[in-house]
């Protein structure tokens, strides 16, 4: 756990409290109000409010909160396989686990730590685990609050295991948006995609930018640093700069596949979107010993910004 003690009142920053299933949660606060929510079940973001309270992430009025079932929600991260693409459960076991507060976290820069309120988590493998995907592992996850309310979630994966592993990964961030048909992605024109609603084959993006007008299962793949999904009705946009991920996942269930889902309302597709920062075409490849990083962060700004005043950085 941290926070800046120079700046303002260390002990109203974090607070760790149980869920109705007595499993503990992580509330970090910023002294703008601003808030976020961490379940050490799965290590899952369940919530990130701005400063008047609004909730950004999307989480099904049919959410299923009963372990080891993954939240359908907020951040869960999809670790060592993302989708089905694998032997593992649907994206991997990571999500379904309960993970501890790590208490003396290798050091980050003090650009992650600084004037921030943040949490550690810890991740290791249990011998069922080892069972079904036989890799001793690392996973540390670190989720911080910053003064200007952007969140930011770095995750550190070492392989402590006497051969390489591979995984794939994801933030698989549900946005709330006020109504998919009015909303844009910025950022992914021209590029090429895997598209999972057809046998994951290769097509190019031809649109300016992308909308939604049908179901969306794609893998943008060699994506840059910085994209951003513009909601036109509440003249807002998510800024999600990256690092370590160069995919990018785009996912909206629409009308049909909606219904078949028990946990998501008929009608609640139109209020979420999926972009998630990823690294899914080709996988990680860890040697012994070796550690890798990847990191998003999420923005909030007015709308009247757009993709040109981007930092590609």
């Amino acid at each position: 756990m941290g926070h800046s003690a120079a700046v303002w009142d260390t002990r109203a920053a974090i607070a760790v409290s149980k869920d109705w299933n007595g499993i503990d949660q992580v509330m970090l606060r910023n002294p703008q109000g601003a808030s976020a929510k961490v379940s050490l079940h799965g290590g899952q973001i369940t919530s990130w409010r701005n400063d008047r309270g609004e909730e950004l992430l999307f989480t099904s009025s049919k959410a299923i909160f009963k372990p080891p079932k993954a939240m359908r929600g907020g951040i869960p991260i999809c670790f060592p396989q993302f989708g089905n693409c694998g032997s593992l459960e649907q994206h991997g076991f990571a999500r379904n686990k309960l993970w501890t507060i790590d208490e003396d976290p290798p050091p980050l820069h003090p650009n992650d730590s600084h004037g921030k309120s943040f949490i550690d988590l810890l991740l290791r493998p249990s011998e069922e685990d080892l069972k079904c995907w036989p890799h001793s592992f690392e996973f540390r996850l670190r989720v911080s609050l910053a003064a200007d309310g952007n969140l930011t979630m770095i995750s550190r994966i070492r392989n402590i295991n006497g051969k390489p592993f591979s995984f794939s990964f994801a933030y698989h961030t549900y946005l709330s948006v006020s109504d998919i048909s009015e909303v844009r992605i910025e950022g992914l024109e021209t590029l090429d995609y895997l598209d999972n609603l057809g046998q994951r084959e290769r097509f190019t993006e031809q649109g300016d930018a992308i909308t939604f007008e049908s179901e969306v299962d794609r893998v943008y793949l060699g994506t840059p640093n910085c994209i951003a999904v513009l909601d036109h009705e509440r003249k807002r946009t998510y800024v999600i700069r990256k690092d370590g991920l160069p995919d990018v996942v785009v996912w909206n269930p629409w009308e049909k596949k909606t219904k078949s889902m028990v946990d998501l309302g008929d009608e609640e597709y139109k209020q979420m979107l999926c972009v998630d920062g990823a690294a899914i075409e080709k996988p990680i490849t860890l040697k012994p010993g070796e550690e890798w990083t990847g990191r998003v962060q999420l923005a909030v700004v007015p709308s009247s910004f757009c993709s040109e005043d981007l930092d590609p950085q």
